[in-house]
Protein backbone atom coordinates (compact mmCIF):
# COMPACT_ATOMS: atom_id res chain seq x y z
CA UNK A 1 0.00 0.00 0.00
CA UNK A 2 1.32 3.73 -1.24
CA UNK A 3 0.51 5.35 2.12
CA UNK A 4 2.09 8.41 0.90
CA UNK A 5 -0.58 9.02 -2.30
CA UNK A 6 -3.47 8.01 0.12
CA UNK A 7 -2.75 10.41 2.48
CA UNK A 8 -5.88 13.74 2.25
CA UNK A 9 -6.31 16.36 4.54
CA UNK A 10 -10.08 15.41 4.32
CA UNK A 11 -11.67 12.27 2.57
CA UNK A 12 -14.72 12.47 1.37
CA UNK A 13 -14.77 9.94 -1.15
CA UNK A 14 -13.65 7.52 1.77
CA UNK A 15 -16.74 8.64 3.84
CA UNK A 16 -19.46 8.76 1.38
CA UNK A 17 -18.38 5.28 0.40
CA UNK A 18 -19.67 3.84 3.77
CA UNK A 19 -22.72 5.49 3.18
CA UNK A 20 -23.53 5.10 -0.57
CA UNK A 21 -26.54 3.30 -0.32
CA UNK A 22 -28.60 5.54 1.53
CA UNK A 23 -27.26 8.81 -0.13
CA UNK A 24 -27.42 7.71 -3.36
CA UNK A 25 -31.69 6.91 -2.75
CA UNK A 26 -32.37 10.10 -1.28
CA UNK A 27 -30.80 11.94 -3.62
CA UNK A 28 -32.34 9.92 -6.90
CA UNK A 29 -35.82 10.08 -4.68
CA UNK A 30 -34.69 14.13 -4.35
CA UNK A 31 -34.07 13.94 -8.61
CA UNK A 32 -37.47 12.19 -8.91
CA UNK A 33 -39.59 14.11 -6.76
CA UNK A 34 -38.22 17.66 -8.17
CA UNK A 35 -38.90 20.06 -5.53
CA UNK A 36 -35.67 21.21 -5.56
CA UNK A 37 -36.51 24.61 -3.47
CA UNK A 38 -38.50 24.19 -0.16
CA UNK A 39 -38.91 20.05 -1.01
CA UNK A 40 -40.32 18.21 1.94
CA UNK A 41 -36.50 17.17 2.74
CA UNK A 42 -36.15 20.75 4.15
CA UNK A 43 -38.49 20.95 6.51
CA UNK A 44 -37.46 17.26 7.49
CA UNK A 45 -34.00 18.41 8.14
CA UNK A 46 -34.92 21.15 9.81
CA UNK A 47 -37.34 18.79 12.34
CA UNK A 48 -34.28 16.02 12.76
CA UNK A 49 -31.55 19.40 13.87
CA UNK A 50 -34.19 20.71 16.38
CA UNK A 51 -34.45 17.31 17.65
CA UNK A 52 -30.48 16.61 17.51
CA UNK A 53 -29.30 20.15 18.92
CA UNK A 54 -32.44 19.93 21.69
CA UNK A 55 -33.27 23.33 20.08
CA UNK A 56 -36.27 25.17 19.64
CA UNK A 57 -35.64 26.79 16.22
CA UNK A 58 -33.68 25.65 13.32
CA UNK A 59 -33.80 27.62 10.51
CA UNK A 60 -32.13 26.81 7.11
CA UNK A 61 -30.21 28.58 4.88
CA UNK A 62 -27.81 29.13 1.46
CA UNK A 63 -24.54 29.38 3.60
CA UNK A 64 -23.14 30.20 6.87
CA UNK A 65 -22.12 33.44 6.18
CA UNK A 66 -25.20 34.29 5.19
CA UNK A 67 -26.32 32.49 8.67
CA UNK A 68 -24.22 35.02 10.68
CA UNK A 69 -25.25 37.90 8.60
CA UNK A 70 -29.38 37.26 8.85
CA UNK A 71 -28.42 36.68 12.60
CA UNK A 72 -26.99 40.35 12.77
CA UNK A 73 -29.91 41.29 10.64
CA UNK A 74 -32.80 40.29 12.91
CA UNK A 75 -31.28 41.63 16.15
CA UNK A 76 -31.61 45.00 14.39
CA UNK A 77 -27.58 46.08 14.74
CA UNK A 78 -27.39 49.05 13.27
CA UNK A 79 -24.45 50.49 11.08
CA UNK A 80 -21.45 52.53 13.97
CA UNK A 81 -22.92 49.27 16.34
CA UNK A 82 -19.78 47.57 17.08
CA UNK A 83 -19.28 44.05 17.72
CA UNK A 84 -16.67 41.97 19.65
CA UNK A 85 -14.64 39.79 17.45
CA UNK A 86 -11.78 37.28 18.17
CA UNK A 87 -8.47 38.40 16.32
CA UNK A 88 -8.40 34.80 15.13
CA UNK A 89 -10.75 33.67 13.03
CA UNK A 90 -11.86 32.87 9.61
CA UNK A 91 -12.75 36.46 7.77
CA UNK A 92 -16.67 35.08 7.19
CA UNK A 93 -17.03 36.16 11.17
CA UNK A 94 -15.26 40.15 10.12
CA UNK A 95 -16.90 40.03 6.73
CA UNK A 96 -20.61 40.03 7.73
CA UNK A 97 -19.63 43.07 10.47
CA UNK A 98 -18.05 45.41 7.90
CA UNK A 99 -21.09 44.38 5.15
CA UNK A 100 -23.65 45.85 7.36
CA UNK A 101 -21.74 48.28 8.37
CA UNK A 102 -20.95 47.62 11.95
CA UNK A 103 -17.80 48.00 13.93
CA UNK A 104 -15.54 45.27 14.64
CA UNK A 105 -13.63 45.50 17.89
CA UNK A 106 -11.04 42.67 17.75
CA UNK A 107 -10.42 40.91 21.02
CA UNK A 108 -7.08 38.72 21.72
CA UNK A 109 -7.72 34.86 22.19
CA UNK A 110 -6.29 32.49 24.83
CA UNK A 111 -3.50 30.82 23.58
CA UNK A 112 -3.75 27.57 24.67
CA UNK A 113 -7.46 26.93 22.91
CA UNK A 114 -7.44 29.46 20.19
CA UNK A 115 -10.73 30.93 21.46
CA UNK A 116 -11.82 34.93 22.66
CA UNK A 117 -10.17 35.59 25.99
CA UNK A 118 -12.78 36.13 28.57
CA UNK A 119 -10.04 38.36 30.43
CA UNK A 120 -10.39 40.77 28.20
CA UNK A 121 -13.82 40.97 27.23
CA UNK A 122 -15.26 43.72 29.74
CA UNK A 123 -12.33 46.33 28.86
CA UNK A 124 -13.32 45.56 25.32
CA UNK A 125 -17.19 46.89 25.99
CA UNK A 126 -18.64 50.50 25.39
CA UNK A 127 -21.71 52.18 25.10
CA UNK A 128 -21.76 51.21 21.26
CA UNK A 129 -21.33 47.67 21.71
CA UNK A 130 -24.50 45.35 21.04
CA UNK A 131 -23.06 41.80 20.58
CA UNK A 132 -20.21 39.32 21.08
CA UNK A 133 -19.35 37.09 18.42
CA UNK A 134 -17.37 34.14 19.70
CA UNK A 135 -15.84 31.51 17.75
CA UNK A 136 -15.55 27.78 18.64
CA UNK A 137 -12.52 27.58 16.69
CA UNK A 138 -10.79 23.62 15.46
CA UNK A 139 -14.21 22.04 17.64
CA UNK A 140 -14.21 23.11 20.86
CA UNK A 141 -16.40 25.65 22.47
CA UNK A 142 -15.38 29.46 23.88
CA UNK A 143 -16.08 29.89 27.61
CA UNK A 144 -19.79 30.19 27.47
CA UNK A 145 -21.08 30.75 30.70
CA UNK A 146 -18.34 33.64 31.47
CA UNK A 147 -19.51 35.26 28.02
CA UNK A 148 -23.03 35.07 28.73
CA UNK A 149 -22.74 36.29 32.40
CA UNK A 150 -20.79 39.25 31.09
CA UNK A 151 -23.14 39.40 28.31
CA UNK A 152 -26.56 39.77 30.22
CA UNK A 153 -24.51 42.26 32.90
CA UNK A 154 -24.54 44.81 29.81
CA UNK A 155 -27.32 43.40 28.01
CA UNK A 156 -25.18 42.39 24.92
CA UNK A 157 -26.43 39.90 22.35
CA UNK A 158 -24.57 37.00 21.71
CA UNK A 159 -24.09 34.97 18.28
CA UNK A 160 -21.99 31.58 18.25
CA UNK A 161 -20.20 31.23 15.32
CA UNK A 162 -20.52 27.51 15.87
CA UNK A 163 -19.69 26.07 11.92
CA UNK A 164 -16.46 24.36 13.60
CA UNK A 165 -18.01 22.56 16.40
CA UNK A 166 -21.62 21.31 15.14
CA UNK A 167 -22.03 18.79 17.91
CA UNK A 168 -19.95 19.44 20.13
CA UNK A 169 -21.73 19.88 23.79
CA UNK A 170 -21.18 22.48 26.44
CA UNK A 171 -20.67 21.33 29.90
CA UNK A 172 -21.84 24.26 32.46
CA UNK A 173 -20.35 24.26 36.00
CA UNK A 174 -24.11 23.54 37.06
CA UNK A 175 -23.81 19.64 35.25
CA UNK A 176 -26.31 20.45 32.18
CA UNK A 177 -24.90 19.93 29.28
CA UNK A 178 -26.31 22.10 26.07
CA UNK A 179 -24.82 21.50 22.35
CA UNK A 180 -22.41 24.12 21.28
CA UNK A 181 -24.49 27.22 19.25
CA UNK A 182 -27.63 26.80 21.52
CA UNK A 183 -26.63 28.38 24.80
CA UNK A 184 -25.81 32.09 22.94
CA UNK A 185 -28.70 34.75 21.40
CA UNK A 186 -28.38 32.92 18.02
CA UNK A 187 -26.16 29.82 17.13
CA UNK A 188 -24.55 29.85 13.44
CA UNK A 189 -23.20 26.99 11.72
CA UNK A 190 -21.97 26.48 8.27
CA UNK A 191 -22.53 22.77 6.36
CA UNK A 192 -19.48 23.11 4.02
CA UNK A 193 -18.50 20.21 2.00
CA UNK A 194 -15.19 19.76 4.92
CA UNK A 195 -16.98 20.36 8.17
CA UNK A 196 -17.96 17.61 10.59
CA UNK A 197 -21.71 17.82 9.15
CA UNK A 198 -21.33 18.70 5.57
CA UNK A 199 -23.43 18.55 2.88
CA UNK A 200 -21.88 18.41 -1.07
CA UNK A 201 -22.12 21.79 -1.68
CA UNK A 202 -23.03 25.22 0.40
CA UNK A 203 -25.38 25.09 3.27
CA UNK A 204 -25.82 26.87 7.07
CA UNK A 205 -28.56 26.91 9.48
CA UNK A 206 -28.95 29.46 12.90
CA UNK A 207 -30.62 27.98 15.73
CA UNK A 208 -32.35 29.74 18.58
CA UNK A 209 -34.79 29.16 21.08
CA UNK A 210 -36.77 32.81 21.11
CA UNK A 211 -39.88 31.83 18.78
CA UNK A 212 -40.35 35.52 17.88
CA UNK A 213 -36.79 36.23 16.82
CA UNK A 214 -36.93 32.90 14.72
CA UNK A 215 -39.84 33.92 13.28
CA UNK A 216 -37.94 37.44 12.37
CA UNK A 217 -35.14 35.50 11.13
CA UNK A 218 -37.26 32.98 8.74
CA UNK A 219 -38.78 36.45 7.38
CA UNK A 220 -35.29 37.90 6.29
CA UNK A 221 -33.83 35.03 5.10
CA UNK A 222 -37.23 34.66 2.67
CA UNK A 223 -37.35 37.68 1.42
CA UNK A 224 -38.79 39.87 4.29
CA UNK A 225 -41.80 38.08 3.56
CA UNK A 226 -43.99 35.88 6.02
CA UNK A 227 -46.78 35.86 3.58
CA UNK A 228 -45.91 35.59 -0.29
CA UNK A 229 -45.00 38.72 -2.48
CA UNK A 230 -46.00 40.71 1.11
CA UNK A 231 -42.70 42.27 1.97
CA UNK A 232 -42.73 43.59 5.76
CA UNK A 233 -39.25 44.10 6.42
CA UNK A 234 -36.04 44.17 4.08
CA UNK A 235 -34.43 40.54 3.56
CA UNK A 236 -32.46 38.25 1.20
CA UNK A 237 -32.87 35.39 -0.59
CA UNK A 238 -31.14 32.29 1.70
CA UNK A 239 -31.79 28.52 2.08
CA UNK A 240 -30.94 25.22 1.75
CA UNK A 241 -31.52 23.32 -1.39
CA UNK A 242 -33.53 20.50 -1.30
CA UNK A 243 -30.92 17.92 -2.34
CA UNK A 244 -28.68 19.22 0.36
CA UNK A 245 -31.37 19.12 2.94
CA UNK A 246 -31.27 15.21 1.48
CA UNK A 247 -27.92 14.46 1.90
CA UNK A 248 -27.97 16.13 5.30
CA UNK A 249 -30.81 14.18 6.54
CA UNK A 250 -28.44 10.94 5.47
CA UNK A 251 -25.69 12.12 7.57
CA UNK A 252 -27.21 13.41 10.57
CA UNK A 253 -27.78 9.95 12.27
CA UNK A 254 -23.72 9.25 11.27
CA UNK A 255 -22.63 12.47 13.16
CA UNK A 256 -21.89 10.83 16.37
CA UNK A 257 -20.25 8.18 14.74
CA UNK A 258 -18.16 10.63 13.16
CA UNK A 259 -17.26 12.58 16.42
CA UNK A 260 -16.06 9.52 17.56
CA UNK A 261 -13.75 8.48 14.98
CA UNK A 262 -12.28 11.98 15.06
CA UNK A 263 -11.60 11.91 18.59
CA UNK A 264 -10.06 8.39 18.40
CA UNK A 265 -7.74 9.90 16.39
CA UNK A 266 -6.84 13.20 18.12
CA UNK A 267 -6.08 10.58 21.08
CA UNK A 268 -3.64 8.57 18.52
CA UNK A 269 -2.06 11.99 17.66
CA UNK A 270 -2.20 13.04 21.17
CA UNK A 271 0.18 10.20 22.69
CA UNK A 272 2.75 9.75 19.46
CA UNK A 273 2.91 13.84 19.50
CA UNK A 274 2.67 14.79 23.22
CA UNK A 275 6.61 13.81 24.19
CA UNK A 276 8.07 16.26 21.41
CA UNK A 277 9.19 19.19 23.19
CA UNK A 278 8.48 21.74 20.26
CA UNK A 279 4.78 20.75 19.67
CA UNK A 280 1.98 21.62 21.97
CA UNK A 281 -0.85 19.32 21.12
CA UNK A 282 -4.63 20.73 21.23
CA UNK A 283 -5.75 21.84 24.59
CA UNK A 284 -8.73 20.49 26.08
CA UNK A 285 -11.27 23.26 28.30
CA UNK A 286 -12.72 21.42 31.30
CA UNK A 287 -16.46 23.42 29.85
CA UNK A 288 -16.56 21.72 26.06
CA UNK A 289 -16.13 18.74 24.79
CA UNK A 290 -13.81 18.81 21.54
CA UNK A 291 -15.33 17.12 18.17
CA UNK A 292 -12.30 17.98 16.71
CA UNK A 293 -12.95 19.36 12.99
CA UNK A 294 -9.47 20.22 12.61
CA UNK A 295 -6.37 18.88 14.94
CA UNK A 296 -4.06 21.67 15.12
CA UNK A 297 -0.35 21.62 16.28
CA UNK A 298 1.45 25.02 18.01
CA UNK A 299 4.95 24.38 16.49
CA UNK A 300 7.37 26.46 19.07
CA UNK A 301 11.06 27.91 17.85
CA UNK A 302 9.94 28.88 14.29
CA UNK A 303 9.94 25.55 12.64
CA UNK A 304 6.39 25.67 11.76
CA UNK A 305 6.95 26.37 7.74
CA UNK A 306 10.14 23.99 8.05
CA UNK A 307 7.64 20.88 9.15
CA UNK A 308 4.74 21.65 6.68
CA UNK A 309 7.23 21.34 3.34
CA UNK A 310 9.16 18.09 5.18
CA UNK A 311 5.35 17.18 5.61
CA UNK A 312 4.79 18.13 1.94
CA UNK A 313 7.98 16.36 0.53
CA UNK A 314 6.46 12.88 2.30
CA UNK A 315 3.12 13.20 0.87
CA UNK A 316 1.52 14.10 3.81
CA UNK A 317 -0.80 17.44 3.46
CA UNK A 318 -1.43 20.24 5.99
CA UNK A 319 -3.13 23.61 6.16
CA UNK A 320 -2.06 26.87 8.41
CA UNK A 321 -5.88 28.00 9.93
CA UNK A 322 -5.33 31.05 9.77
CA UNK A 323 -1.78 32.58 8.40
CA UNK A 324 -2.82 36.38 8.75
CA UNK A 325 -5.03 37.75 12.30
CA UNK A 326 -8.21 39.84 11.22
CA UNK A 327 -6.72 43.22 12.47
CA UNK A 328 -3.39 42.56 9.95
CA UNK A 329 -5.42 41.46 7.12
CA UNK A 330 -5.51 44.52 4.11
CA UNK A 331 -9.18 44.38 4.13
CA UNK A 332 -9.66 45.36 7.68
CA UNK A 333 -6.73 47.26 8.41
CA UNK A 334 -7.15 50.27 11.61
CA UNK A 335 -4.93 52.33 12.73
CA UNK A 336 -6.29 51.63 16.16
CA UNK A 337 -4.84 48.24 15.96
CA UNK A 338 -1.34 48.05 14.47
CA UNK A 339 0.91 45.01 14.40
CA UNK A 340 1.42 44.15 17.84
CA UNK A 341 -1.78 45.07 19.80
CA UNK A 342 -2.79 41.23 19.57
CA UNK A 343 0.19 39.06 20.67
CA UNK A 344 -1.22 35.77 20.92
CA UNK A 345 -3.03 36.12 17.74
CA UNK A 346 0.06 37.40 15.68
CA UNK A 347 2.18 34.77 17.53
CA UNK A 348 -0.32 31.46 16.86
CA UNK A 349 -0.29 32.67 12.77
CA UNK A 350 3.11 32.02 13.44
CA UNK A 351 2.80 28.58 14.99
CA UNK A 352 -0.35 27.05 14.21
CA UNK A 353 -0.56 24.32 11.81
CA UNK A 354 -3.24 21.00 11.44
CA UNK A 355 -2.64 17.98 10.18
CA UNK A 356 -4.85 15.57 8.69
CA UNK A 357 -8.03 14.95 10.66
CA UNK A 358 -11.35 13.08 9.36
CA UNK A 359 -13.50 10.41 10.01
CA UNK A 360 -11.27 8.08 7.30
CA UNK A 361 -8.33 7.64 8.82
CA UNK A 362 -6.69 4.47 9.55
CA UNK A 363 -4.06 3.42 11.80
CA UNK A 364 -1.92 2.66 8.84
CA UNK A 365 -1.86 6.83 8.53
CA UNK A 366 -1.48 7.68 11.68
CA UNK A 367 1.40 5.76 12.28
CA UNK A 368 3.07 7.24 9.15
CA UNK A 369 1.82 10.89 9.36
CA UNK A 370 3.04 10.67 13.67
CA UNK A 371 6.54 8.76 12.57
CA UNK A 372 7.02 11.54 9.77
CA UNK A 373 6.50 14.35 12.25
CA UNK A 374 8.76 12.81 14.94
CA UNK A 375 11.21 12.50 12.13
CA UNK A 376 11.46 15.89 11.31
CA UNK A 377 12.20 17.02 14.94
CA UNK A 378 14.94 14.70 15.41
CA UNK A 379 16.93 15.38 12.65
Amino acid sequence: MNTQSKIQMVDLQGQYQKIQHEMDKAVVDCMREAAFINGPQVAQFQKNLETYLDVKHVILVANGTDALQIAMMALELKPGDEVIVPAFTYVATAEVIALLGLVPVWIDVEADNFTIDVKQLEQKITSKTKAIVPVHLYGQCANMEEIMTIAQKHNLYVIEDTAQAIGGDYLFASGKIQKAGTVGTIGCTSFFPSKNLGCYGDGGAMYTNDSMLAKKIKMIANHGQEVKYYHDIIGVNSRLDTLQAAILNVKLPHLDTYIDARQKAAAYYDSALNGIEEIQIPHRVSYSTHVFHQYTLTIKNGKRDALKQYLNDHGIPSMIYYPVPMHLQKAYVMDKYPKGCFPISEKLCEEVISIPMHTELTETELVFITGTIKQFFEK
